[in-house]
């Protein structure tokens, strides 16, 4: 299943088209969608979604054209020893490790969604061509050890946005002296949103969402450590005619609130103001 696919059970559950993403999942991957129904895909751009968290098993022995479990053989290596893997404290592996650690230049999969040429990596792997992407830099903050055995390891991986966690497994492996891709992907928290938190897709029957039977959690829970400004009858006014608003509250950036609804993202005008960059008012929730 793609994000997309999970987007048009969310879009049948809600009754609207107006549903978005706040990152996909490769279709391999389970675990946390972050989505934006209605008038709030407007605040997709202002979601904290960083750090993401995944858990992943590492499988080494072969590299596959994906990078993951569903692509073709590549490569094979024989698998580290088996202390590498097993142990939590093994210090080649974890030596391995820190080179992934911290700003890296990752070259993304020939299977990603990277431009190139005007097309996506991925449509031109499928049809045979040659794909040579650059590197890019992502930060990766730590590696978990949660499990082992001679020829997969089980991580936990916190990074920042845009990192492959399928790459990873690919470096590590060669990092080893071996050859790895990921076997399984799974994403547990993006920002403060969390797996366990998260509605289950078999509970999105259609109208779910619309009947209320599936209740929509405040964006304001996403949208990290801003201000929040609540607004009176004048400052409602002016927002509506599209003036600058009164700022009571420091911070460069502010949710505007109306009875504990956002209204409007903005930020501070040099006038000392609020300017509105995004408003919702008069749109069907």
């Amino acid at each position: 299943m793609s994000s997309h696919d999970v987007v048009a059970v969310v879009r049948r559950a809600a009754r609207t088209r107006r549903v978005g993403h706040a990152g996909t999942l490769d279709p391999f991957a389970t675990g946390l969608l972050v989505l934006a129904v209605g008038p709030c895909t407007r605040l997709l751009p202002y979601i904290v979604g960083d750090p993401k968290v995944y858990e992943a098993d590492v499988r080494f022995g072969s590299e596959t054209d994906t990078d993951d479990a569903t692509g073709s053989v590549t490569v094979t290596a024989p698998a580290p020893p088996n202390a590498r893997l097993s142990h939590a404290d093994d210090p080649v592996r974890r030596a391995a490790e820190a080179t992934l650690t911290g700003a890296i230049a990752q070259i993304p999969p020939s299977y990603s969604a990277k431009h190139v040429d005007g097309q996506r990596a991925y449509d031109l792997a499928r049809k045979g061509r040659d794909v040579s992407l650059a590197p890019v830099q992502v930060r990766v903050d730590t590696w978990e050890w949660l499990a082992g055995d001679h020829e997969t390891l089980r991580t936990r991986i916190t990074c920042g946005g845009g990192t492959y966690i399928r790459a990873l497994a690919r470096d590590l492996g060669r990092a080893l002296g071996s050859a790895a891709h990921c076997g399984t992907l799974r994403r547990m928290a993006s920002g403060p949103a969390t797996v366990g938190e998260a509605v289950l897709l078999e509970d999105l029957s259609p109208g779910a969402i619309a009947e209320g039977r599936v209740r929509l959690r405040s964006p304001l829970s996403l949208l990290g450590n801003i201000g929040h400004e609540h607004l009176g009858d004048d400052q409602l006014t002016d927002l509506r005619h599209g003036r600058e608003v009164a700022a009571s509250q420091p911070g460069h950036r502010a949710a505007l609130l109306r009875d504990g609804v956002v209204v409007a993202i903005a930020e501070r005008s040099a006038r000392n103001r609020w300017q509105p960059r995004v408003v919702m008012l008069g749109d069907d929730a």
